[in-house]
């Protein structure tokens, strides 16, 4: 009896270490997220849809807020959806509100701000909606008019947006279906915005809708398990953000800046923004180090050095072409490469010009940033 005791507490000790050793292989791994300012503003990163136990994820609230320093977010909204509760049973809670309080008591000693907010979960046309800056999620429960929940979401100065609107589960062709409802929403001032990337997914139609009609471009993770497994293991990359340029990091400038439009979604290397503002984050990104010529040549010699946290893709678009690289390059995340372009004549300034192939200014255009170089 005791040595099956013994190995009873061994074979414990043991699956014990191992699944420590595997959690947190995920938080080590876990990557820095880091993009740079642009002029005027703070670039803020944000995941403004997340969930827990309190409605269908699978962590507590205060997991999501350790998962958010880990990466370095600034920012986070708990969204749980008002309707659709499958944790009720086991978790029962008839104020909307706790995923929320949970998380900002977890946040309150460090620099990460926590919105309040959730998600009215409905089928198409109304589909989902995160309704963010609630003063109080209960009452905009309404199961039977989602009106209701619109205009108190209003009431309460919320910044709405339309979730996953090409979700193949609500839109079998997926594309958006932009009904009647979402029209009158916009008009009436209670839809501001829209994701263009969910999950891993981008909706290409979506971003021409927020064009068309002024919304505000999104990019959440819409996380319901640990962050690490849902984007380390399956994408090998961090979540998707909401690049939020911002004039400070308060609650009222980060408002006011949705509300505004001044963001760029980013997933997976892949940016998609307006162009006034991917543009300026895209430049920001890079910078140029020791320009020289190489010893009785014509060909100048650059480090490029990428300050964000995306590995940049970018297409030669100079007159020049390169002496070892090819036309289309990488400059990998928070890290540099060295260039060697063949200017045929020793060159004073040089311009350089480049279109970033994965960073989207319309469905069909993409980034073309350039700028000018002094020779040492």
């Amino acid at each position: 009896m005791k040595n099956l005791k013994s190995l009873s507490l061994i074979f414990s000790f043991i699956l014990t270490t191992t699944l420590y050793s595997q959690s947190h292989s995920h938080i080590s791994a876990q990557k820095k997220i880091s993009y740079p300012d642009i002029d005027g503003y703070q670039t803020l990163s944000s995941d403004l849809h997340i969930h827990t136990v309190f409605s269908d994820g699978n962590v507590w609230p205060t997991i999501r807020v350790q998962e958010a320093l880990l990466e370095d977010l600034d920012v986070i909204a708990m969204t749980e959806h008002l309707e659709y509760q499958p944790h009720q049973k086991d978790l029962p809670h008839p104020d909307r509100n706790r995923s929320y309080e949970i998380a900002l008591k977890e946040a309150a000693s460090h620099n990460l701000i926590v919105i309040p907010g959730s998600e009215i979960t409905r089928s198409a046309p109304v589909g989902h909606n995160n309704a963010i800056f609630i003063s109080d999620a209960n009452p905009l429960l309404d199961k039977e008019d989602p009106k209701t929940s619109f205009n108190e979401a209003k009431k309460q100065g919320a910044f709405v947006f339309w979730n996953h609107p090409a979700w193949y589960r609500q839109s079998s062709k997926g594309i958006p279906i932009f009904s009647d409802f979402q029209q009158k929403m916009i008009q009436q001032g209670k839809l501001h915005g829209v994701e263009v990337i969910n999950e891993g997914a981008y909706s290409e139609e979506a971003f021409a809708l927020a064009l068309e009609e002024g919304l505000t471009v999104l990019g959440n993770s819409d996380v319901h398990d640990l962050i690490g497994w849902d984007y380390l293991d399956k994408h090998q990359t961090h979540r998707p953000i909401t690049l939020i340029f911002s004039k400070d990091k308060e609650l009222k400038s980060i408002k006011e800046a949705l509300f505004e439009g001044r963001t760029v979604a980013v997933f997976n290397n892949f940016w998609v923004g307006k162009e006034e503002f991917v543009i300026p984050l895209l430049k920001n990104s890079l910078s140029v180090e020791n320009p020289h010529y190489l010893d009785q040549s014509e060909v100048l010699e650059l480090t490029l050095i990428n300050h964000s946290s995306s590995d940049l893709l970018l297409e030669n678009q100079m007159p020049y072409s390169f002496y070892f690289n090819p036309r289309v390059f990488t400059v990998p995340a928070m890290g540099s490469i060295t260039l060697q372009i063949k200017t045929l004549e020793q060159l004073e300034r040089i311009e350089l010009k480049f279109k970033a192939l994965k960073a989207y200014t319309a469905p069909k255009d993409q980034a073309v940033v350039s700028w000018e170089v002094t020779v040492d």
